[in-house]
């Protein structure tokens, strides 16, 4: 079996050894250096974690179970350093050398950061991967205003997901107009304006050439003189091609690592892909053409008939709310072209089609871009437009996309590459009937997801009237099943099912293995409604559960005990200090949740870690209780009207290790003054004269949301039974990943405060969460005494798939 190695973990990268696994699963033995620590992602889906549309585990596209499966070796959050092409070999930053028959550099672009005096100041970022998103997140919770330079569309996105998170934002640009690459004059105006009505201020025609400022940025020098104050600065002014592993290699390099037709580098056996590789001198940074090339690519390094890759048209568009943009093809006219315009600027819609030569050259559409499928057919396909309507009208007969006079060569989803013929085969042939289903065979709308209307349009027709619209819409598990939350829930009651595997085989998944968003789902229901005599499938868990341990991005992990309520004793301080001495541990930092967290942890350490500490686990990593923060209390606080610590150790004691649909959070404040956040937890609780008041469905994160008043009630006996009927609905009501607030929103709160209103409701619940708590274990005290658990998940050796 000859050895593949790829240098790079991203999407055109992983695309490309999907492709291969297609065309010859069994030919090579794959490895993987991955420089972050996680899985595959979708990297196009960054600015909606910003704009807190989304979460990081929705956005995985190949989970670690993935590699698993198809025996790739994965290392994250490891670089290669070195290619040694001689020997056929590569180094990585940790001493690692592997070997390769066949090389795929796919090691992307970074951000350019822009070369002027205070470019390296704290507080300066690019907006590129996973940290960047995480650094903005955590700026906007002290800082409140920021300047995006580049009024591009990252820039944009960044911006608007700035403005998201709280934040006032100016967005700095070199040019007159935004997306000038895009966008002519007219539909730049009009993406202005529009912007400027969400809240974006804009600095046109300005040239940044200092970042002022100590250690932190406090400001912006322009070259005209002018000033402008800023706490944080994102960069997204373009990509450059990432190199430096190609460094001493003899590869040749230009703007990036320069490959012919079949995406050979000037070396043999030694390819790259995606934004690191210059194709006939140009570099692309949009998916579509990079998924292009991993299909050329993996003919190639298969030994098939590869059609050679010829370049790329692409499609722009921006992944802004309210915003319905797209571009493609040239912007501007010269003496050899005609426009086809229509505009209409009381609705706000601008069409334009520049034509050479009866040929569709460029297209500009804004407000209204229905025609952007079929125009782009033409554009690609080069196809004469005499006589052809090219715009829709009303009466047309196309008001939403005709799919019957669609061609089946026409590009449905332009970011992978799916045409309406290769959905309708996949719907005929595989017996598809939703639109998860279809996404996840042909992985359309798996990118963007501008497409899934289309998509639905096209499976509607196509079954025609075996069409079933509200199944077609329904909320599956994944794509793994057309079987929704409640489905399955009602199915596992109905017909005694007990086990993760006899779930899938009984109700016929798809893919009888599943996936990493369908088992952990699935555990988590039979856990919930076999209380007693269920067995936890810890493989079926989310990878930080799996090993009770956040992995952070180095690939280390961290240890947090617990301390109940925020509080701690001599004693305990003391064993953390010695084991933190003992260990090496880099980082030692007290949380936002009031516990001493330690960072930089090796997975092989984690156990004696946790046997020398003999503390709880703090369930830092869970989708359970993580913390109950508390302010000091009445006992202390002159302001304080009840005890706030002891409140808050009971809530912690009583409900730790708890298993619930998402992460679960808690506040407890003495006085209304709720000095320990009590208004944006999942549950809050604020003492007030003569009892407490009970606060519900909170959020402080990027989606921020103060908590409803849930209920008044006088004792602690009542806050407890309040909040463990509450705790117990929402366990056994809410979809899996759904945080309170989601769930709150969904059912109502008036229909949960409806529910908890009965005594013998209340009373049930309660009984029930009393019966589940019983059957929780210390989980670091089994994997301690468990040597079987600490050779599968936290021995040194290699395991495949990165865990």
């Amino acid at each position: 079996m000859k050895k593949l190695v790829m240098i790079g973990n991203g999407m055109a990268g992983v695309r490309t050894i999907e492709e291969i696994l297609k065309l010859s699963p069994e030919q090579f033995d794959i490895t993987i250096f991955g420089q972050e620590p996680y899985p595959n992602y979708n990297r196009i889906k960054l600015s909606n974690i910003l704009q807190g549309d989304t979460n990081f585990d929705e956005i995985i596209i190949n989970p670690l179970d993935w590699y698993k499966e198809n025996n790739i070796q994965l290392f994250t959050g490891e670089t290669v350093v070195n290619i040694d092409v001689e020997a056929k070999r590569v180094i990585s930053d940790q001493g690692r050398e592997v070997e390769y028959d066949e090389l795929i550099i796919a090691t992307g672009s970074n951000s350019f950061i822009l070369p002027i005096p205070g470019a390296d100041k704290i507080g300066v970022t690019g907006f590129r991967d996973i940290q960047d998103c995480e650094m903005m997140i955590k700026s906007a919770e002290r800082y409140k205003k920021a300047v995006v330079i580049g009024g591009g569309l990252l820039g944009l996105e960044a911006a608007r997901g700035l403005l998201n998170l709280g934040m006032k934002v100016d967005v700095v640009h070199l040019m007159p107009h935004l997306m000038e690459r895009q966008l002519d004059p007219i539909a730049s105006s009009l993406l202005r304006a529009e912007l400027e009505a969400q809240g974006m201020n804009f600095l046109m025609e300005k040239e940044t050439v200092e970042i002022l400022g100590d250690e932190r940025v406090t400001g912006l020098r322009f070259k005209d003189g002018s000033e402008v104050e800023a706490d944080l600065v994102v960069m997204a002014i373009g990509i450059k091609s990432n190199t430096a592993v190609v460094k001493s290699s003899g590869i040749y390099v230009n703007r990036g690592i320069v490959v012919n037709d079949f995406m050979e580098t000037s070396i043999p056996n030694v390819y790259a892909v995606g934004e690191c590789a210059e194709h006939r001198e140009i570099v692309y940074g949009l998916v579509a053409p990079l998924y292009e090339q991993g299909k050329v690519l993996a003919e190639r390094i298969c030994g098939g008939e590869a059609k050679p890759y010829a370049g790329s048209v692409t499609g722009t568009q921006l992944k802004v709310a309210g915003v319905d943009l797209f571009s493609a093809g040239e912007i501007f006219e010269d003496g050899s072209t005609k426009s086809i315009m229509v505009y209409n600027e009381y609705d706000g819609i601008y069409k334009r089609v520049l034509t050479r030569n009866n040929l569709i050259v460029g297209i500009v559409l804004y407000g209204d871009t229905k025609d952007s499928t079929k125009l782009f057919r033409m554009l690609t396909k080069k196809e004469d437009i005499s006589g052809v309507s090219i715009f829709q009208t009303e009466c047309s007969g196309r008001a939403s996309d005709d799919i019957a006079s669609m061609p089946n060569d026409e590009l449905v989803c332009g970011c992978n590459g799916v045409t309406k013929g290769a959905i309708v085969e996949a719907i005929q042939t595989q017996g598809l009937t939703t639109l998860d289903q279809v996404s996840y065979c042909t992985n359309a709308g798996r990118s963007c997801g501008r497409c899934k209307p289309m998509v639905s349009s096209i499976l509607a027709h196509t079954l025609g009237d075996q069409f079933d619209s509200a199944a077609a819409q329904k909320t599956s598990i994944c794509g793994c099943t057309t079987i929704s939350r409640e489905e399955l829930v009602e199915e596992i009651k109905a017909k005694g099912l007990t086990g993760v595997k006899e779930v899938m085989n009984v109700l016929q998944w798809n893919n009888e293995e599943g996936c990493t968003k369908c088992r952990p789902a699935i555990n988590y229901y039979l856990g919930m409604i076999h209380m007693d005599e269920y067995k936890d499938d810890r493989d079926s868990r989310l990878v930080n559960e799996k090993m009770h341990a956040n992995i952070q991005k180095d690939g280390t992990y961290s240890v947090v005990p617990r301390m109940y309520g925020g509080v701690t004793t001599a004693a305990d301080l003391k064993k953390i200090a010695e084991v933190a001495e003992k260990y090496n541990v880099p980082l030692v930092k007290l949380t936002g949740g009031q516990r001493i967290g330690l960072f930089g942890v090796k997975k092989e350490d984690l156990p004696a870690m946790w046997e020398e500490l003999d503390m709880p686990s703090g369930y830092a990593y869970g989708k359970t209780l993580r913390t109950v923060k508390t302010c000091v209390g009445a006992q202390f606080c002159r302001y304080g009207t009840q005890d706030s610590m002891a409140l808050g150790i009971e809530l912690e004691k009583k409900f730790e290790r708890l298993d619930t649909p998402h992460k679960v959070k808690m506040g407890v404040s003495a006085c209304p003054r709720n000095c320990s956040e009590a208004g944006i937890k999942d549950i809050g609780f604020v003492g007030i004269d003569g009892g407490w008041e009970i606060y519900v469905a909170g959020n402080g994160g990027v989606d921020l949301r103060p908590g409803d008043l849930l209920c008044k009630v006088k004792t602690q006996e009542e806050v407890m039974e309040m909040t463990g009927a509450y705790l117990q609905y929402y366990r056994e009501t809410a979809n899996y990943l759904e945080r309170t607030s989601k769930w709150v929103e969904r059912v109502g709160l008036d229909h949960v405060k409806e529910v908890l209103a009965d005594e013998e409701t209340r009373k049930a619940l309660n009984e029930r969460m009393d019966q589940t708590l019983k059957k929780y274990i210390e989980p670091w005290n089994e994997a301690i005494q468990n040597e079987e658990i600490q050779d599968k998940y936290y021995a040194q050796h290699t395991i495949k798939g990165g865990e």
